[in-house]
């Protein structure tokens, strides 16, 4: 809120150069702030009483601005990768699985592991759920469960992220 939407009884001034002016009412504060040919600013609404300031308020927006583009180039992007197995994997083929797995999980990503049933696999499925442990297991050193397996469909999925 700026100048005249400002509809305050009393708020608690800050001047232009960052000095405390004290508590005030807002026509008072207003007309201080037009004296110093500059915008007066809510900044803190929630406050008792709201504090503003004397400032140029395009100079501000554009700082505010300026602080969110800094706070999201800060962000790291979590993605999940998907690694899929089958009920009849053998051992070379899950260990080259997991090395996949933890070059994802090193890199920052989550990894979903999948294990899917075809046709008349899906009468062994209690008997497959061990491939999943096991999975979880060659990578419990950097890994951590955050969803445990759960059969969806014709597959189950687990859900690992890098160990904190």
């Amino acid at each position: 809120m700026i100048n005249q939407q400002i509809r305050d009884r009393e708020v608690r001034l800050i001047g232009a150069n960052g000095e405390q002016l004290g508590i005030m009412p807002a026509a008072e504060a207003l007309k201080k702030a037009q004296m110093a040919e500059l915008d007066l600013v809510k900044v803190a609404p929630t406050a008792k009483p709201p504090v503003c300031k004397i400032i140029d308020y395009g100079k501000y927006k554009y700082e505010m601005s300026r602080k969110e583009k800094e706070a999201k180039k800060k962000q790291k992007i979590v993605e999940i990768k998907e690694v899929r197995l089958s009920p009849n994997i053998d051992t070379n083929d899950m260990n080259t699985k997991v090395n996949n797995a933890r070059k994802f999980l090193t890199k920052g990503n989550k990894v979903k592991v999948t294990l899917r049933f075809r046709g008349r696999e899906m009468a062994h499925v209690r008997q497959s759920r061990h491939i999943l442990d096991d999975f979880a297991k060659l990578l419990e050193d950097i890994a951590v469960i955050e969803k445990v397996g759960k059969l969806e469909g014709r597959s189950m999925t687990m859900i690992l992220t890098e160990k904190r």
